[in-house]
């Protein structure tokens, strides 16, 4: 399933879009894209910002009237909101004009497309926008953190530590995360990446945030150091080898 926000100050265009957005998953049965309209951009900022509405992708039109200001493209203003915010999915600009595609660089703009909307373009940028959508989820696990559903990158995860029952995320940004789960859960999602070690019952490492090991313990990129549980020594320092091979081929 794929979110796609839909921003355009003209109802007729929103229309467009969303059957032509209906059109594609009828060609590519599976694709399952979920559309939501927006007329505005403090609406979908609002969302984004206060009820963690994060698609996958957005298509914006880049010359919606700014009515507080007047006169800016306001399509670029609030996708630099976006960004601000820490949105880091996929902008599509919709336009009638490329004037503004440098300003499009700086906030990550990936494409425009230039109105009318033609199927075949629209087709085109969805086909691969969502193949780097698909490979993007796999670096990513779905955690309950705090009551909510929160995605979190694999990249980002440094280690985690039982804490009795609970299990504590240690970010690469040095936050802190709290999991209401069992360390066998939390590793079960974990296995299948190459990345992930776990030491005994209390830890599970990135290899990847490794700096240095020896025979009593290993020391992570963050200055944490953890004391290796006797016999791991010797398998943690061959998958950690392997690891690092495989990295560099």
């Amino acid at each position: 399933m794929y979110l796609i926000a839909l921003c355009d100050d003209e109802a007729e265009e929103l229309e467009k879009t969303e059957k032509l957005l209906g059109s594609y998953e009828k060609k590519y049965p599976g694709s399952e894209l979920v559309p939501r309209r927006f007329e505005n951009a403090d609406e979908l900022l609002y969302l984004v910002r206060e009820e963690n509405y994060t698609p996958d992708l957005i298509f914006m039109d880049i010359y919606m009237p700014d009515k507080k200001n007047g006169t800016c493209p306001l399509g670029i203003k609030a996708a630099k909101e976006l960004r601000d915010m820490d949105y880091r999915g996929k902008i599509v600009f919709l336009t009638t004009s490329k004037e503004y595609a440098l300003e499009a660089f700086d906030v990550d703009a990936l494409q425009y497309i230039v109105k009318p909307v033609s199927e075949d373009k629209l087709f085109s940028v969805l086909n691969s926008l969502l193949k780097d959508i698909e490979e993007g989820r796999k670096k990513y696990i779905l955690l309950r953190i705090e009551g909510r559903l929160v995605r979190v990158s694999l990249n980002d995860i440094v280690y985690c530590e039982a804490q009795g029952k609970t299990q504590c995320l240690y970010l690469a940004d040095g936050m802190r995360c709290i999991l209401r789960m069992t360390m066998t859960e939390l590793y079960g999602q974990l296995s299948q990446y190459p990345e992930f070690v776990r030491l005994g019952a209390a830890y599970i490492v990135n290899l990847g945030y490794i700096g240095s090991l020896n025979a009593k313990e290993i020391c992570m990129d963050n200055g944490t150091k953890i004391y290796l549980p006797r016999g791991t020594y010797k398998g943690l320092r061959e998958q950690y080898f392997n690891y690092y091979c495989r990295e560099s081929e």
